[in-house]
């Protein structure tokens, strides 16, 4: 058995990832799992590694409180005490309990508001879905043009409801006052924040994400960054051996399991997050420097308030026409539609970065559904079902906008494939939805979720229309006469005023009033929408769990957006 003083060396304790699970794999004995649970392990800081030949037993150490300490020998008689840093001590716990963990990770929400038996379809459901399709099928073969007409109606329903959502969100927003700076005395102690960085196959922007989480103003003391990686990770892995990570910054490495998914790696995380509040960052996000103040100052002068989401911008929106349009769409979700959502008291499906919560308020809702690609609707949902509140904050964080067609189809699909699993998940039992959430929220989940699915599902239905505007007959066998049909167009052309205004009203609350212009090419860029909605629901059938990454780092921030931080520093100067 190798000595523990060669273990915890001072050049071992120094290394920027302290080889996790091979150097910490010996230590801990199999045999003493008993007398301490990984979770009280965690909790106090202490891990029971062998006892010695005179009955000594050897434990490492990390934070032990004097108290704990004299429990600890009063519950197992002498001890050989090794205090050793934290990333060190998480390693050994990792070594010892990890696939323990990872299974709880994958877990951690009951089943019934998991969509983790979503592959597990019993005969009773597939004989269900079976007869939906073959009753559709029937329609469309034997009564076609009730059938079109039928899904027409349909998709004119969920259109007009998503724009009656749009117009109210519209009216009910307003822009939210920036909280007041940190006023506390040099002597009061802040809350600790634990940030989450899920980390995956991110070489080309690892170096990029370091140097925009220690320009963060906030005290770096009351500050800790769990940068999590995938133990198979060897390429995000090879970047950050290479790097000399400061104490505040530690990588958690997660365990292989039946799903790999940015969820589950982050419940996994929690076992070893010390923080009050928690928050979210992705690979490419450069949020604001002082963005932890707001949040921080925000959560203490309204206590009422459970978690927050930000702001979600791009750096590089000029970069071509895809990041144009796609910076717009961000503008009106987060600079709009959230803010309205909330003001309007609904529920707010939570971005998957840029979102803090209180801990307590996280475990109480059972963290993360490791199975669901959209987490963090889901997350949000599940808040508003439990009587948690969620508001949104004027902070931004600064993204890279993907900005390359297949890449894009493929991302959106992931999107919304979630919204269908969330969906459906929560609907399985509608009465008791309805109960927790009431009549006006429950009618916000169907308007919220249902008619973006609907809307991207049955759009080339009411793209139709655009023919009878060029004076052509409508292509599809329809009931209606030539007033309906020309009513329908209508409303069609009316939904897509609303949309141009929708947007416009957004960028003006943003810094991209240039791209006011790219403003109509939204009707050519939705769309491509409807081509990952249909590449969702493949998947749905297929490989329900499936996470299709989205690489970073191909997008080089906007030369104007460049010169722009250079005057405010300037200015700031």
């Amino acid at each position: 058995m190798q000595d523990l003083s060669t273990l915890f060396s001072h050049e071992h304790q120094t290394n920027a990832l302290s080889r996790p699970v091979q150097a910490a794999s010996s230590l801990p004995d199999p045999d003493l799992c008993s007398l301490m649970s990984t979770r009280e392990s965690l909790l106090i800081g202490a891990l029971p590694l062998r006892r010695a030949m005179n009955g000594v037993l050897q434990i490492a150490t990390c934070g032990l409180t004097d108290a704990d300490l004299r429990k600890l020998r009063l519950r197992f008689g002498p001890l050989d005490v090794w205090p050793v840093p934290r990333r060190t001590f998480e390693a050994a716990i990792i070594a010892q309990s990890g696939d323990e963990l990872a299974l709880a990770a994958e877990n951690a929400v009951p089943a019934q508001l998991s969509c983790r038996n979503f592959n597990q379809i019993t005969p009773k459901v597939w004989v269900c879905l079976s007869s939906i399709c073959v009753l559709v099928l029937a329609a469309f073969l034997i009564m076609p043009a009730v059938a079109i007409n039928g899904a027409i109606c349909l998709a004119l329903f969920s259109m007009l409801a998503a724009q009656i959502l749009k117009v109210a969100a519209f009216v009910a927003s307003k822009t939210n006052k920036d909280p007041s700076p940190v006023t506390q005395s040099r002597d009061a102690v802040l809350p600790l924040v634990t940030l989450l960085v899920p980390l995956f196959k991110e070489q080309d922007i690892a170096n990029a994400l370091l140097s925009r989480l220690k320009s963060l103003k906030y005290p770096h003391h009351r500050l800790e960054v769990l940068l999590i990686l995938e133990t198979n990770d060897a390429q995000t892995r090879s970047v950050l051996e290479g790097i000399n990570l400061p104490k505040w910054i530690r990588v958690i490495d997660v365990p292989n399991g039946t799903v790999r998914t940015k969820p589950r790696a982050m419940n996994f995380a929690m076992n070893f997050a010390k923080g009050d509040i928690v928050g979210i960052y992705d690979a490419e996000d450069a949020p604001a420097p002082d963005q932890i103040d707001h949040v921080v100052t925000y959560f203490s002068q309204n206590p009422e308030v459970d978690c927050v989401q930000g702001i979600l911008d791009y750096y590089n929106p000029t970069a071509n026409w895809l990041s144009r349009c796609f910076t717009i769409e961000y503008a009106i979700w987060f600079r709009l539609l959230l803010p309205g959502l909330a003001r309007l008291g609904l529920p707010i499906p939570l971005g998957g970065t840029t979102m803090f919560i209180r801990r307590h308020v996280l475990e109480a809702a059972h963290g993360w559904d490791a199975h669901n690609v959209t987490e963090d609707a889901d997350l949000g949902l599940r808040l508003a079902r439990q009587g948690y509140r969620t508001e949104v904050l004027r902070t931004v964080t600064q993204e890279e906008a993907n900005n390359r067609p297949w890449p894009w189809i493929k991302q959106r699909s992931r999107w919304l494939k979630g919204y269908v699993i969330t969906y459906l998940v929560h609907m399985r039992q509608p009465v008791l939805l309805w109960k927790d959430l009431g009549a006006w929220r429950f009618v916000g989940v169907q308007l919220v979720f249902l008619a973006t699915i609907l809307q991207f599902s049955l759009a080339p239905l009411l793209w139709s229309f655009w023919l009878v505007l060029l004076g052509m007959p409508h292509p599809f066998p329809t009931l209606m006469g030539d007033f309906m049909v020309w009513s329908v167009t209508c409303a069609f052309i009316a939904s897509e005023m609303v949309a141009l205004l929708v947007g416009w009203v957004a960028l003006s609350r943003s810094p991209h009033h240039n791209l006011k212009i790219w403003v109509p090419t939204l009707m050519i860029y939705y769309p491509l929408g409807t081509l990952a909605m249909y590449k969702a629901f493949w998947e749905l059938l297929v490989n329900p769990f499936y996470w299709d990454k989205t690489m970073h780092g191909k997008s080089r921030p906007d030369l104007t957006a460049h010169k722009a931080k250079v005057r405010r520093l300037r200015k700031a100067a």
